[in-house]
């Protein structure tokens, strides 16, 4: 069996994203055929699949999935690139969409330069903040600066939900620091029943950080927008930055913005396309 793709990318952070419509794969069998897909050596490569559907509640779903296989809520560069999969392929002429993931809609607005979509402000909602929606294990209401120790080694760390999990750790150097080696240990830790996102961070100034993230699921990977969302409301609640905050990614840079008046946090981005194929499934 033979599917189109298109492979796209929003700061770095990759996926193959396929039009559910036009290309109906059973349920069962998406996670081994994204686990294929995903593969850098032997299938499209990315950080995982989405999946582009028909929604009632939206004017399209977002089913997203990891590179091994599991499903994940949401993901602020992937749902860019789904706005700019629709708009670019003609499957719709707003410039103002909505998509749902997991149940939760977001709303989208586009900038469109000689009919291709460029840029992307998403409205990704309200953070999550109790520890147990999160969720997250602690003794108290919020898991904000909390003591958590990984390796024989405290960490701080302040939880957020973005409709997947976050835990946002700050340090004074995250360039040198051994993600691959101390990531597994954060996303398995006993004390996130359903894993976690892990962020990595330094803030440069009060309208500037930098961050690495390891992602449940696919590792670290060059750009995670939930959790660079996380990661602005958690500088914001430990007092260390303004609400509005360009976050330094590998993969390029994203603006959060965390409306606390109205308790709503924004994300602006770019979303492009790498290539189309054909790949045999």
């Amino acid at each position: 069996m033979k599917i189109n793709f298109t492979k796209m990318q929003g700061c770095g952070n990759d996926y193959v994203y396929i039009d559910g419509l036009r290309n109906p794969i059973p349920a069962e069998k998406k996670p081994e055929i994204v686990r294929k897909l995903s593969d850098r050596h032997f299938g499209i490569g990315g950080d995982g699949v989405i999946f582009i559907n028909p929604a009632g509640e939206a004017d399209f779903e977002m089913e997203m999935y990891n590179a091994d296989g599991t499903r994940s809520e949401m993901c602020g560069n992937g749902i860019r690139c789904v706005s700019k999969f629709v708009y670019d392929k003609g499957l719709t002429d707003k410039k103002q969409v909505s998509i749902v993931s997991a149940g939760k809609v977001k709303y989208l607005d586009l900038t469109v330069e000689d009919g291709k979509v460029v840029m992307v402000k998403v409205n990704m909602g309200a953070p999550e903040l109790i520890a147990k929606e999160v969720p997250v294990i602690s003794e108290k209401e919020q898991a904000i600066d909390e003591p958590i120790t990984v390796c024989g080694k405290e960490y701080h760390m302040t939880c957020v939900s973005m409709g997947n999990p976050h835990a946002v750790v700050f340090m004074d150097d995250v360039a040198n620091l051994d993600i691959e080696k101390i990531g597994p240990y954060f996303e398995n830790h006993e004390r996130f029943p359903n894993r976690v996102n892990t962020e990595f961070v330094k803030v440069i100034d009060r309208t500037h950080a930098e961050m690495r993230v390891w992602e449940r699921g696919t590792g670290e990977t060059l750009a995670c927008g939930t959790g660079t969302c996380a990661t602005v409301v958690a500088c914001v609640l430990n007092g260390l930055t303004e609400d509005r905050v360009n976050v330094k990614l590998l993969g390029g840079e994203l603006e959060i913005y965390w409306d606390r008046k109205e308790n709503l946090v924004y994300m602006t981005g770019p979303a492009a396309t790498v290539f189309e194929g054909e790949a045999e499934i």
